[in-house]
């Protein structure tokens, strides 16, 4: 019942088009695909995420309305630093500019309040440098059990984020043991 083909045999039926199994490749290789991104302007760029600097391509295209869209983002495999590959995060870059569920503006809930409201920057500003005068103020300990002088915030920790530079690391820890801070945490991934 089956067709004794050598691999010599399957390779010329395979070219005219033909295949043991019955599939016309050649009609196959007719149907031309667009791709969303023929004509795109490519950018090069560094992913946001961590302090890796893995590279990527963003692939933009002006819209009719005359504003800039960003139709793609990958790894660009020129980069000796990633090759084109990407972690999770940054595979996932475009959700972090046009994801229709990004918060665009800072968004406070009352105490006691069931809903989020919008709020400027000045207010938000104004509440983050309120609360952690608050919370220092309250927990500052300024000696310790034995009588030694600590000058210390214990009521507040500190996590860096993997994307800081060398130089912003140093800078918000600076920052933080000038409030007082003892608990500081950097997440680098180099």
């Amino acid at each position: 019942m089956f067709m004794d083909v050598s691999r010599r045999h399957f390779l010329q039926l395979g070219a005219v088009g033909v295949t043991p199994l019955g599939f016309d490749l050649a009609e196959a290789t007719k149907v031309k695909q667009r791709l969303r991104i023929e004509g795109a302007t490519v950018s090069r760029t560094i992913c946001p995420y961590c302090a890796v600097g893995c590279a990527l391509l963003a692939y933009t295209k002006k819209a009719s309305d005359g504003h800039v869209e960003l139709l793609q983002i990958e790894g660009d495999p020129d980069s000796p630093v990633n090759e084109g590959r990407l972690c999770p995060k940054g595979a996932s870059a475009l959700q972090l500019a046009i994801s229709r569920r990004r918060v665009e503006s800072p968004m406070y809930r009352a105490p006691g309040a069931t809903e989020w409201a919008k709020v400027s920057w000045d207010f938000a500003l104004d509440k983050l440098a309120s609360n952690i005068k608050a919370s220092r103020d309250r927990t500052f300990v300024t000696t310790d059990g034995n009588g030694n002088v600590v000058n210390r915030c214990e009521g507040i920790a500190f996590a860096g984020g993997a994307a800081f530079s060398s130089e912003e690391g140093y800078l918000a820890t600076k920052l933080m043991r000038g409030l007082g801070l003892i608990y500081l945490e950097q997440q680098a991934r180099v």
